[in-house]
């Protein structure tokens, strides 16, 4: 190997590490680190967070998807305490929406505190993941930026996401994946709305549409 094939190997062999540094940005959803979506959480994994019982496990399942973390709190908050609903919530969330989220939102998430929500919304808008990551991290150390970003996402562009983009989606895998592809370009949301329901319920519909915009 001359000298010119060795430095175009270590050129694409650090290219091919960036990009795998960097591919986990691309989801427009934050990785779950220690929390599951109530939206779609199994009864095994709603049995298993603190303080729940049969009762509230029904209750979630019969009542999701629930369209924000409200909802959520308010159904949880009839039965649970604020000190209880705080150990409720280091395990079992709705996803905030970056770009809309209220602070009394924001500050359902465990130990985020004013300061943080203050953080959240300065930034505003957000047009990707990558942007909380890089903004985030001026204030917190690597492991409290993943337990932050797993309680957040930034809508994905339905005509222009990425495959990666798309499959952040809980729940969404490759079936879902070509559909939502299949019917580019969309126009409106009715349109979404209208395709999706060919394929899965209403509701569902309306759980993916709370991560999608249209540009």
């Amino acid at each position: 190997m001359n000298r010119l094939q060795s430095f175009a190997y270590m050129a694409l062999g650090l290219w091919a590490g960036a990009a795998i540094v960097d591919r986990p940005l691309q989801a427009q959803v934050g990785k779950s680190v220690t929390i599951v979506d109530a939206n779609i959480a199994t009864d095994k994994e709603l049995a298993a967070v603190p303080h729940f019982n049969a009762t509230l496990v029904k209750g979630v399942m019969d009542q999701r998807p629930f369209p924000s973390i409200t909802e959520l709190d308010r159904l949880l908050s009839k039965t649970l305490s604020r000190q209880q609903l705080t150990e409720v919530y280091g395990r079992l969330f709705v996803h905030l929406n970056l770009n809309t989220a209220t602070e009394e939102q924001i500050l359902l998430i465990p130990n985020a505190g004013p300061r943080m929500a203050h953080e959240f919304i300065e930034y505003r808008p957000y047009k990707a993941l990558a942007q909380f990551h890089r903004e985030i991290d001026k204030y917190v150390d690597d492991k409290e930026l993943a337990r932050l970003e797993q309680y957040v996402f930034v809508p994905i562009d339905l005509n222009t996401a990425t495959d990666a983009d798309i499959l952040s989606i809980p729940g969404l895998g490759n079936r879902m994946l070509h559909e939502f592809k299949e019917y580019r370009p969309y126009k409106a949301m009715d349109q979404f709305r209208r395709e999706m329901g060919k394929y899965v319920s209403k509701a569902e519909v309306a759980r993916y549409e709370r991560y999608v915009m249209i540009n």
